[in-house]
């Protein structure tokens, strides 16, 4: 499909990372809008993973974790050493990333964040995370997730 580049899909074919687009149609601001994009991309959803950019002792950390749980603040602060975690402000979040709010991919961000992924990524042969849009998911192995973004993994999602 045309139009379909972001910084992240740019990056998995640099790097020739082997990874498919899809696209979906789903309100950002629908309620429980991971498991409608899971069925939406006929998925199950502990595949499809959101990204939330955090604040960890006053630094931004990305995390990544399945749609179908919440992000434990106090598990992340600790995958990454720190003390205390909070949701990032939004502005902040998407000034550092480049990416709009409901669109941000962990991929291809327009700085490198500390990252951690949910283990439960490495259970799945695939995930599905933003492509760097809204209305568009790429779909790649937890281990090229891991490896690009440089992440650290650990149970973070709590239920």
């Amino acid at each position: 499909m045309a139009g379909q580049g972001t910084p992240a899909t740019a990056l998995l074919t640099k790097r020739k990372i082997v990874h498919s687009t899809h696209p979906y149609d789903v309100s950002p601001d629908a309620p429980n809008y991971g498991a409608l994009v899971a069925a939406a991309l006929g998925v199950p959803p502990e595949r499809v993973f959101k990204t939330l950019v955090t604040d960890v002792d006053g630094g931004l950390t990305v995390a990544v974790v399945p749609v179908t749980g919440e992000l434990d603040l106090k598990a992340l602060a600790a995958a990454v050493g720190g003390k205390r975690a909070t949701l990032a402000d939004r502005i902040a979040a998407e000034r550092a990333t480049g990416y709009v709010r409901g669109g941000i991919s962990p991929l291809g961000q327009r700085r490198a964040l500390p990252t951690v992924v949910d283990a439960s990524a490495l259970a799945h042969p695939t995930v599905y995370v933003s492509a760097g849009r809204r209305g568009l998911q790429v779909q790649l192995a937890p281990a090229d997730l891991v490896a690009l973004t440089g992440a650290v993994t650990a149970p973070v999602a709590g239920r």
